[in-house]
């Protein structure tokens, strides 16, 4: 007869309403049926009462000829081209001012947060002054006021300011300024542009691993620059040195050749860059004071200049703490850019906009726009996310 070990509790049988894993996969399996129950009444709902109107559905209109022009353009277009097309164009100019208002913004906000630190009483208020400033109106205000400070500050295009001897031109139309002409060249400047982007890059790799290796610095910022500017002049001389450029000059009411950055375009810059900016420098400000004293004190005692500190023992510990409200920020800056038709300026919105005035498609050109501030936005926290696994201290 066997004998049960002393202090065994009897096994009693869960019902299997009770056992928390099944109760949590039928209650997963549930949501997800309402979401999908939900999602489908709404889809056939919505054909229905797009047959019932007689409104046409799907994406077979952007093959069509616009028919409306867009007023800045980095690739060829013209309102023959297809709607596709013009969507195209106004996703490449919301990213022009996305990419440009990311890398400014983080540059002077990187700049305001320290300034906030220093012991100097003005700069330090200039700075506080500027953050509360900015942080504490909207958005749209400071778009409105830029736009018409720039449309009134300068005068007309007969009246343009010239600068830099007669080669610019600044105008309530825009600042313009001379260009090379295409050449065969220029394409191989920019694949020797890129090259030296990455020896940069590989340069500066190695100049911290020997730093870190030997105590001996290596001037990698000088020498990657002198790189990257280096190399595609040397390309350019090898390639016959081509300088023919086309000149801006005024020919009626407006300026002819040339190129033009127009003032929609530089208000919505400058609104992005210096709104986002003031947020920018709490994130380093706060990133920068989140650091023990210490770190302070010992570089102080190695001999280290208030800069060298900064840039080499604050700024690298300060990261960790710094980049992930960033990505919050650069998320900010790219949804923001949409703001760029309450100034008209030609981004993606603008352009899906024209697009359902003569199509009738809204419910098409949404989900287009949903959809491409949807990638554009993971692909910035996928990276930024990627940085800060990087930059984080590994445990031994």
């Amino acid at each position: 007869m066997a004998v049960e070990a002393l202090g065994s509790a009897p096994r009693t049988k869960v019902a299997p309403w009770n056992d928390p894993t099944v109760r949590g996969w039928v209650f997963q399996v549930v949501v997800v049926g309402l979401v999908g129950l939900l999602a489908w009444y709404l889809v056939d709902n919505t054909i229905t009462n797009l047959e019932r109107q007689k409104i046409a559905s799907g994406f077979h209109y952007l093959g069509r000829e616009a028919g409306f022009e867009i007023g800045d353009t980095m690739v060829e277009y013209s309102p023959a081209s297809t709607y596709a097309r013009a969507i195209y164009v106004g996703m490449l100019n919301t990213l022009k001012v996305s990419v440009l208002g990311i890398i400014m913004a983080t540059f002077l906000g990187t700049l305001l947060g320290i300034g906030r630190l220093s012991n100097n009483w003005l700069l330090s208020k200039i700075c506080e002054w500027y953050v509360e400033a900015f942080r504490n109106v909207p958005l749209l205000l400071w778009l409105f006021l830029f736009y018409k400070l720039i449309s009134e500050a300068f005068p007309g295009p007969r009246q343009a300011i010239s600068a830099f001897w007669g080669t610019v031109f600044l105008s309530n139309r825009g600042v313009y300024f001379p260009v090379p002409l295409a050449d065969a060249v220029f394409k191989w400047m920019g694949v020797a542009l890129l090259v030296a982007i990455a020896g940069a890059w590989a340069l500066h790799r190695w100049a911290r691993r020997r730093q870190d290796a030997t105590g001996q610095p290596f001037p990698s910022i000088i020498a990657g620059t002198g790189l990257i500017v280096g190399l595609p002049v040397l390309v350019w001389l090898l390639g016959g040195a081509p300088h023919h450029m086309s000149w801006p000059a005024l020919k009626g009411f407006n300026f002819d050749g040339g190129s033009v950055i127009q003032p929609e375009f530089t208000a919505l810059l400058f609104g992005l860059v210096l709104y986002t900016s003031a947020f920018v420098a709490e994130i380093v400000r706060s990133g920068i004071l989140a650091l023990h004293k210490g770190q302070t004190e010992a570089a102080a005692a190695l001999g280290l200049t208030r800069g060298q500190s900064m840039r080499l023992v604050l700024l690298p510990q300060a990261l960790r703490v710094i980049v992930p409200p960033m990505t919050s920020q650069y998320l900010n800056i790219t949804k923001n850019s949409s703001l760029a038709i309450a100034i008209g300026y030609p981004d993606l919105v603008a352009s899906i906009n024209v697009t359902i005035n003569q199509t009738g498609q809204a419910i098409e050109n949404v989900l287009i726009i949903m959809a491409a501030y949807l990638s554009v936005s993971l692909s910035i926290s996928a990276f930024m996310n990627w940085y800060n696994k990087r930059i984080a201290l590994r445990e031994r």
